[in-house]
């Protein structure tokens, strides 16, 4: 039989109530102490959401690294991009793009905002990204590919 620490009391779960333990299974916020160092993780969600939009990676492949509005508003704009092609008859190619800067800013601990700049063969584009620290790592809650 299990016993507690001295000085804790063990709450039976049958009496909490369903906040508490909706509570207890959210996301949980992490601190920027206890999260790794957010640049090369925007780069590589950079490489990764230009790929999905040229159509050789597939959206799921993200999942682990976005929220579920992020990832949702993310399978519409390449399932859009997707139609585009098929309209216009192109094949999906891998994109050979270039990432010139990373811009980063912390407006609250735990949260990065950023701008990561890309050279394209066509243009160049900006993503601006949102990054929230969130059960010990990194997730995208906003993505905005301009």
């Amino acid at each position: 039989m299990a016993t507690t620490p001295a000085g804790t009391a063990r709450v039976p779960y049958a009496s909490r109530s369903s906040a508490q333990v909706a509570e207890f299974f959210a996301p949980q916020r992490t601190p920027s102490t206890a999260l790794p160092a957010p640049e090369p993780f925007l780069r590589n969600l950079t490489v990764g959401v230009l790929e999905v939009f040229a159509g050789v990676r597939e959206v799921d492949q993200l999942a682990r690294w976005l929220t579920e509005d992020a990832y949702r508003k993310l399978v519409t704009r390449a399932n859009l991009a997707t139609r585009a092609r098929s309209a216009r008859g192109v094949a999906a190619r891998r994109p050979v793009h270039t990432i010139m800067s990373v811009h980063e800013s912390s407006p609250a601990d735990g949260i990065i905002e950023a701008v990561i700049v890309v050279r394209g063969p066509a243009r160049t584009r900006a993503l601006a990204v949102r990054l929230e620290g969130m059960d010990g790592r990194w997730r995208a809650t906003s993505l905005a590919l301009l």
